[in-house]
C-alpha cells in the first residue's frame, strides 16, 4: 500500500508550450499545466463538459522529454505527487500553490 500513497494520475491536453529552466550545475525543470475534460449529463438531460487546469513541473529526465517532445495541444499522460507550497509575492501576500511533480510521461495522439 506505500506504493499507493500521495500518488496522481492524469490524462489531458497540454494548455501552453513548456517553460523551461535550467539552474546553475545543468539541473532542469519543466512548467505545463494540463486540461482534463469530463463528459456527464445533468439532471435536466444536457450534456456538460467540465475542464479541471493542472499545474505540473517535472525535474530531470522527464524535464527533457517534455522539453523535447511536449507542446501545446498535445496529449499526455503525467504520474507523480500532489505538492503544495506558498511563497510571498512582490506585494508582500502570501500565495498558494499545488501542483502534481510529475516522475513519469506518456506522450499519447497526436
Amino acid at each position: 500500500m506505500n506504493a499507493m500513497k500521495n500518488k496522481v494520475q492524469l490524462i489531458g491536453n497540454v494548455g501552453q508550450d513548456p517553460e523551461i529552466k535550467t539552474f546553475d550545475g545543468g539541473k532542469k525543470v519543466a512548467n505545463i499545466t494540463i486540461a482534463t475534460n469530463e463528459h456527464y449529463t445533468n439532471d435536466k438531460g444536457e450534456k456538460v463538459e467540465d475542464t479541471q487546469w493542472h499545474r505540473v513541473s517535472a525535474w530531470g529526465k522527464v524535464a527533457d522529454i517534455i522539453e523535447k517532445y511536449v507542446t501545446k495541444g498535445k496529449e499526455i499522460a503525467i504520474e507523480g505527487k500532489l505538492t503544495h507550497r506558498s511563497y510571498d509575492d512582490k506585494d508582500g501576500n502570501k500565495r498558494y500553490i499545488t501542483e502534481v511533480v510529475a516522475n513519469d510521461i506518456l506522450l499519447l495522439g497526436k
